[in-house]
């Protein structure tokens, strides 16, 4: 949940500070707190993370669970420090290794995995929809485990996310940025 507005805003270099107790995104500057995950979260986060690290542990792109922070510049900060959005989502992958550095991702992740509950559905669904949009992240998935469901918007040619593709336990999702990965939600939904 966000901080109450204030008229500072917060940059990556805050972000770098805050104390260790209190795990924080930043969208635009401004302060959301993140909760500690649940036990189910845990699991479908294992799970798709396994998928996923299974099938690109020999090849270039690479995939990180949370907490991995995600910088997405502006492009008038004069220094990294300067960055006014800093996120965590729950699974990322990332195909171009010079977005990578000691600290996580500077730039747009290839894909994005958020796992979501009504606390954090607004942010999930329309924030960080729109954030990832914006920044040109190919793929985003949003996993709902009360309902058991995963929407997986893709990029289009212009550069915003179509219509979702939905899938439940029992499907197979075709990952769009890789040849011949499928995602099985029966190991995912398993609880």
């Amino acid at each position: 949940m966000p901080l109450p507005k204030r008229e500072e805003i917060y940059t990556y270099e805050d972000y770098l500070n805050w104390p260790e107790e209190q795990r924080i995104e930043l969208i635009n500057g401004q302060v959301y707190l993140m909760a500690p995950p649940s036990r189910i979260h845990q699991e479908v986060s294992g799970a798709i993370y396994n998928q996923f690290y299974n099938y690109l542990k020999d090849k270039e792109c690479k995939v990180y669970y949370a907490p991995f922070g995600v910088k997405f510049p502006s492009g008038n900060e004069k220094s990294d420090k300067e960055i006014k959005t800093v996120v965590e989502p729950d699974i990322v992958v990332v195909c171009d290794k010079s977005k990578l550095d000691d600290e996580g991702c500077k730039g747009a992740p290839d894909l994005i995995v958020e796992i979501t509950y009504p606390s954090t559905a607004r942010k999930d669904k329309i924030e960080k929809f729109n954030l990832y949009e914006k920044h040109g992240v190919k793929e985003y998935w949003i996993v709902e485990p009360e309902n058991k469901i995963v929407s997986v918007f893709t990029l289009q040619e212009n550069n915003r996310y179509g219509r979702p593709d939905t899938f439940t336990i029992g499907d197979k999702i075709k990952v769009s940025i890789f040849e011949d990965l499928v995602i099985d939600l029966k190991d995912v939904f398993n609880y």
